[in-house]
């Protein structure tokens, strides 16, 4: 019986030309992946002809978005330059007004001089801005001084910051204003808000007992005893506990308690 002859396309040839996974769960083959794209060219063209058909039928979709995608970057652009130059002249402008302010010459620094513009007008003209933001306090501030409560409510609830205490001073100068314009649950939330924004030894102990006189005048009795109860809780070494203690025993007789 003869031999077959060891070629390379020998079946013998074949076996030894197969190479075994070092992984004993990786199957023969597996180092060989096919890639039917590479492997096929007809069907890569098939696929690109696919791709091509899907643009040419949605032209005028994916033009439009990109359209818009362009336009919000620059209008995104051009809104945030506007701005920034925006703060730059409010800045200018409230320089004047604050020098007022320093100075101890309310309505010049609220109205202007005639040469330089106000506070107000800096909050109105560049509110948008950190400048007009800032002018918003102060004139929130200068109504305030000037009995004008509701104008001061309108300049503070446009003011905002992330100082914490300053927006929690923010929240006080409302609730003395709602409190002038008799609106005393209003006060005493906006107080309650001051004291615990940031809560600290140093203001909301002074915040508290102004939450515990509005509630008074609400005639929240609870409402005013849990406030001082929390200055002599919470803030034991500071000078409103002596005070807070004597006002709730006031209260609790008010209370029947």
């Amino acid at each position: 019986m003869s031999k077959i002859p060891y070629t390379r396309n020998s079946p013998l040839a074949q076996q030894k030309q197969t190479q075994v996974p070092a992984d004993p769960n990786q199957p023969v083959g597996a180092l060989h992946p096919e890639h039917p794209l590479l492997e096929d060219p007809d069907e890569l063209a098939a696929r690109l002809a696919h791709s091509e058909d899907f643009l040419r039928r949605n032209k005028t979709i994916l033009l439009s978005v990109l359209a818009l995608v362009v336009l919000a970057v620059v209008g995104a652009f051009g809104w945030y330059t506007w701005r920034n130059s925006q703060d730059e002249k409010g800045q200018v402008a409230m320089y004047q007004a604050v020098n007022y302010w320093e100075a101890d010459s309310l309505k010049k620094a609220m109205k202007g001089d005639g040469q330089y513009d106000g506070l107000e007008s800096v909050a109105s003209e560049y509110g948008n801005t950190p400048a007009g933001n800032l002018a918003n306090f102060y004139a929130g501030v200068g109504a305030l001084k000037e009995g004008r409560y509701q104008a001061a409510i309108d300049y503070l609830e446009g003011f905002s910051s992330d100082d914490l205490l300053v927006q929690a001073r923010a929240y006080a100068l409302l609730g003395d204003a709602n409190l002038e314009l008799g609106k005393s649950k209003e006060a005493a939330d906006l107080y309650e808000k001051a004291a615990t924004h940031n809560a600290n030894e140093y203001f909301s102990p002074g915040y508290l007992m102004k939450e515990a006189t509005a509630r008074e005048l609400a005639k929240d009795y609870d409402g005013a005893i849990k406030a001082y109860d929390k200055i002599i809780n919470d803030y034991q070494n500071a000078p409103e506990v002596n005070e807070a203690r004597q006002y709730k025993a006031r209260v609790e007789g008010l209370a029947g308690k």
